[in-house]
């Protein structure tokens, strides 16, 4: 078992793809569509690999979150990634910032990015193969 996609209300697609894009070259468009979701006409699109997307669906309104209140709902979601320098300048070329540093650990490295409607992405790269390691907490 595995997880296919996660199926998110942005506000700007076109702003929402910029940033997704950056972060993920390798994946394009895979399909996308016009729907009407409970009266509202929305613009939906699968972009991601062959095999795990992000639906993105459009007009969303209001505000995400807060990520430093305890209020239910998303509080961030994460990729791997064997290039995090790489991905940190993709993201800083495109006129994103990163949001915060991770906690320091001897066996990864991670940061968190906020996209345009205020999910928070964390990239993580480990530098061992060991799960004794890469899942050590302190």
């Amino acid at each position: 078992m595995y997880l296919e996609h996660l199926n998110l209300v942005v506000t700007d697609m076109d702003q929402t793809l910029k940033f997704y894009r950056a972060a993920f070259p390798h994946w394009w468009v895979r399909g996308e569509g016009q729907q009407t979701w409970h009266g509202l006409e929305r613009r939906w699109l699968h972009f991601g690999d062959d095999n795990h997307y992000l639906t993105f669906n459009d007009n969303g309104y209001g505000e995400n979150r807060p990520l430093k209140g305890n209020q239910i709902g998303v509080a961030h979601f994460a990729y791997v990634t064997a290039d995090l320098d790489g991905l940190i300048g993709r993201l800083l070329q495109a006129g994103y910032e990163i949001h915060h540093e991770g906690a320091q650990s001897p066996h990864r490295r991670n940061v968190y990015f906020r996209d345009p409607n205020g999910f928070e992405l964390e990239f993580v790269e480990y530098s061992s193969d060991l799960p004794e390691q890469r899942n050590l907490y302190q």
